[in-house]
């Protein structure tokens, strides 16, 4: 295949200096990501429970996304990760064109205890930032409106949405709300990588972009 096996490297460090690389964390080996175990994100459920989000491409060459998880929590270097048994988690349907739906986002939590990701597509010819919500990790349901699109762009990969402060220093955890924090939306496209800067109510779920908004 044109990009090879693709596949999920995995490296540990003590110091974030030296490297050590392991066996790969996920290998396309089962109908779901037969055809490659491409983009995705790792969150830490509460516990903690690291999980890792994923999208497979399938045997009928599909984007489904799939969940994985440690084989050994005990383990403090997570050697070992499970492909869960009810992959894939979600399908493209109904608008979702089956190439055009990839790379779950980082889970955030809302104020009503339910998670949320974006996961990359188009719709329409449109640009987007599909959101999904869950209570548990393992069941997602589409929100009837993304987190944002754009007319003026095509297909989007890799989104990324995650909350800044003005003038800290410090980073902060992904569900982190708050009047002086503004959140970033960042996508590919057109083997580019382009962010917004904006506000989000957290409870309507919605994303109010106040930098200059290129994907508008």
């Amino acid at each position: 295949p044109l990009w090879g096996n693709i596949s999920w490297g995995h490296s540990i460090s003590y110091d974030l200096v030296n490297w050590f690389l392991l066996e790969p964390a996920l290998s396309p080996k089962e109908p779901y990501d037969i055809n490659g175990c491409l983009s995705g994100s790792a969150t830490i459920l509460p516990g903690p429970r690291p999980i890792i989000l994923y999208t497979g491409q399938d045997v009928n060459n599909s984007q489904v996304q799939n969940l994985a998880f440690p084989k050994n929590l005990s383990d403090p270097l997570l050697k070992e990760w499970i492909k869960w048994s009810g992959n894939p988690l979600l399908t493209p349907v109904d608008d979702i064109k089956a190439g055009q739906f990839r790379d779950p986002s980082t889970a955030w939590m809302g104020p009503d205890g339910k998670w949320r990701i974006v996961i990359g597509s188009e719709i329409d010819g449109h640009g987007t930032a599909l959101l999904y919500r869950s209570t548990n990790g393992t069941k997602w349901i589409r929100s009837k409106k993304p987190l944002h699109f754009s007319s003026k762009t095509g297909m989007w990969e890799c989104p990324d949405f995650y909350p800044v402060t003005n003038g800290d220093k410090k980073g902060l955890d992904t569900s982190v709300q708050g009047n002086n924090t503004l959140h970033v939306l960042k996508v590919s496209f057109n083997s580019r990588e382009y962010y917004v800067i904006g506000t989000y109510d957290p409870i309507k779920d919605k994303f109010s972009v106040v930098t200059n908004d290129f994907m508008v």
